[in-house]
């Protein structure tokens, strides 16, 4: 699964080429979800400025259906607002709002969370959008789709003992596991800082 949605923006394709496993993107998961979502065919797209800028979301959602209409909004700052923890407060509504007010009064109903770090801000998103906006976390539909792939091949885990997981960085552990646990909402505990040839 590629979680990031500038990845699968811009590589997807040639990620696929490069394996013979599976790889899934969270882009056409995300638009499934906003179709099956939208009453009024007004949909917006929320992410990093590459992947609004790639389009990548609009030719995903109209591939499905043509008759709807994407709004994409880059908000470039949700990323660093998330990693420094100011997910609330009058910092983060104030950046909200000012990336969100134009979606607010273009009539969307449906907003996709076209970045991994955009979840953590669905309370700001929604005290700006209004209770009336159906917000899709393209990772939550990307890991049911991989859930249903993982049931289909029988390579569901079948019991139920608590995973072990281990994480690898490349970069600074202390500041992986102060963003992770976020993210995830519990301590991690196995951080391995590796060396990549070359890098």
């Amino acid at each position: 699964m590629v979680a990031c949605n500038t990845v699968s923006a811009i590589s997807l394709d040639i990620l696929k080429k490069k394996t013979e496993v599976p790889v899934i993107g969270v882009l056409l998961p995300g638009a499934e979800a906003a179709i099956r979502s939208t009453r009024n065919k007004r949909i917006g797209v929320i992410g990093t400025e590459t992947t609004i800028h790639s389009s990548a979301y609009h030719r995903a959602i109209t591939s499905l259906d043509p008759e709807v209409e994407v709004i994409g909004v880059p908000c470039p700052l949700f990323v660093p607002l998330v990693e420094e923890g100011r997910t609330d407060g009058e910092v983060a509504l104030k950046v909200a709002t000012g990336y969100l007010n134009g979606l607010k009064e273009s009539n969307i109903d449906t907003l996709v969370l076209g970045c991994t770090h955009y979840p953590l801000l669905k309370g700001i998103i929604t005290a700006v959008m209004g209770d009336g906006i159906t917000l899709v976390d393209s990772a939550v539909e990307t890991a049911r789709v991989v859930g249903d792939i993982l049931k289909g091949e029988g390579l569901l885990r079948r019991d139920n003992a608590s995973p072990e997981r281990k994480f690898f960085v490349t970069d600074t552990p202390d500041r992986f596991r102060k963003v992770g646990e976020r993210f995830l909402g519990h301590e991690i505990e196995h951080i391995e800082k590796v060396e990549i040839p070359g890098i």
